[in-house]
């Protein structure tokens, strides 16, 4: 599963205790070192809001703990080299004491506010990995394989997300031991099945189990369940109709991946309501909440075009189309149209074909090349070649095993070593489902290490003596 780490100033697994001791240290003497020169410009105990710098700073990576030390060492230091009489632990002046304590409060309170950010920071990333665990399980429990080998898989992979020894998810009731933890299943009041743990499970597992996991697990199992069942059905008729049930289940159930915009849009939107903000910092958080909502945009688009797809809806509206215009309107409508380097032959001829539908198959190869790219550029190429027009995205990304060419075209399916990618895993399934609803036909080509290269072959058909390129 992609792995996306948190910010240095919000990460859940901050450097160690001592460092943030010598950062505390030194982030007070310098501040120390500079108050000096200030004094010319301002009332000493005017510039004692720096020190705020460095509560702020060690907060932000090594918690309130370290942050209210830090707090309590500027005060030390504010005290006994800048407020008089100096080179004492004493303040003569009453004010002094007053401008003192509200530097602590301020100092408790800033640290105070960090720590909150971090916990939200951290439990926001949490909700993602436990988005990307649920679709990935979909994709195991609702595929073709059989429930119970599906399930042997899910386990598994639940087991290496939850970091424990081992896990299980067994139909119907199984009773936990000295050995295992039980989570039931339930659906519609009847017990489905059982989630084993290795035992033993703590409190923070346990709760996040019951509160998030299970209810997924739930869905999906009697999504699966529902599926078996389909699959027994002799009645065509009733068959395509159940169908279409398992398809809004599947779709709901990998809907998760849209907790994590939603999580960053939430989380935003509720820091920008903080007094305390920067012009700076109301800026980003801004930024966070626009990009969380085009990427939870794109997400619906991508459901709803594999839904008309899978649902046989995406009926092609046939025209002639140039494919220069096309891919020109593709790469036009990217979030860095600089990346793209195309090389069109001149003269291409036109394709009988959706021009919209192409343009969004196109548009999806080309965000899936950025992704992987590596920052490099990403070379676009189209070409007659007898009876077929190729057009060739070629990224300078990590590459795909053999064995993962063809499974990359299934919806929501996620090639292992995709780094922090964290990609929904329906856009090359929509490029498949538009460039065959076309005619046409798409591939990988790739090497490990080397890059990959996707092509689309379309068929060429006879032009009418009306129609020129």
């Amino acid at each position: 599963m992609p792995h996306r780490r948190l910010g240095l100033t919000l990460r859940d697994d901050p450097p160690s205790r001592l460092v943030g001791l010598v950062v505390a240290a030194l982030s007070v003497a310098a501040i120390t070192g500079l108050i000096y020169p200030l004094k010319t410009i301002a009332p000493a105990v005017s510039n004692g809001v720096l020190y705020l710098l460095a509560v702020l700073l060690v907060s932000s990576i090594w918690g309130l703990g370290l942050g209210l030390l830090t707090a309590l060492l500027s005060a030390l230091a504010f005290n006994y080299f800048h407020i008089p009489p100096t080179g004492r632990f004493t303040i003569s002046d009453e004010g002094n004491w007053v401008a003192l304590g509200v530097f602590l409060v301020a100092a408790a309170v800033a640290g105070s506010l960090a720590e909150v950010a971090r916990a939200r920071a951290a439990e926001a990333e949490r909700r993602r990995q436990e988005a990307d665990l649920s679709a990935e399980l979909a994709r195991l429990m609702l595929g073709r394989a059989e429930l119970p080998t599906a399930l042997a898989v899910a386990g598994e992979r639940l087991a290496r997300a939850l970091d424990v020894a081992w896990a299980t998810i067994e139909l119907g009731a199984v009773e936990g031991d000295e050995r295992r933890e039980a989570f039931p299943l339930h659906a519609d009041g009847e017990r489905i099945g059982t989630v084993l743990l290795a035992a033993p499970v703590g409190d923070d597992l346990g709760a996040r189990m019951r509160e998030r996991i299970v209810p997924s697990l739930e869905a999906l199992l009697a999504a699966a369940r529902e599926r078996d069942a389909l699959l027994g059905e002799v009645v065509e008729t009733s068959a395509l109709r159940r169908s279409d049930v398992l398809k809004t289940a599947l779709l709901r159930a990998v809907s998760h991946d849209l907790r994590s915009p939603i999580t960053a849009i939430l989380t935003a939107g509720e820091a920008l309501g903080s007094p305390s903000l920067s012009p700076e910092e109301r800026r980003e958080l801004s930024a966070a909440v626009r990009a969380g909502g085009e990427r939870l945009a794109g997400l619906v688009d991508k459901l709803l075009d594999l839904s008309r797809l899978q649902a046989g809806t995406a009926e092609p509206h046939l025209d002639w189309v140039s494919i220069e215009e096309v891919v020109r309107g593709a790469v036009e409508e990217s979030a860095d149209p600089e990346r793209f380097a195309l090389a069109l032959d001149p003269g291409l001829p036109l394709v009988q074909a959706d021009a919209a539908q192409l343009e969004r198959a196109v548009a999806n190869l080309l965000e899936n090349a950025a992704r992987y790219s590596n920052g490099a550029p990403v070379s676009v190429r189209a070409r007659g070649v007898g009876p077929r027009l190729m057009i060739r995205v070629v990224d300078r990304g990590p590459g795909i095993a053999a064995a993962e060419l063809e499974r990359i075209f299934e919806p929501f399916y996620r090639a292992p070593g995709g780094g922090h990618h964290t990609g929904s895993g329906l856009g090359l399934a929509i490029v498949r489902g538009f460039v065959e609803a076309n005619g046409g036909q798409v591939w990988a080509e790739s090497l490990p290490g080397q890059g990959t290269s996707f092509v689309i072959a379309l068929p060429l058909e006879p032009q009418p003596a009306t129609v020129t390129s």
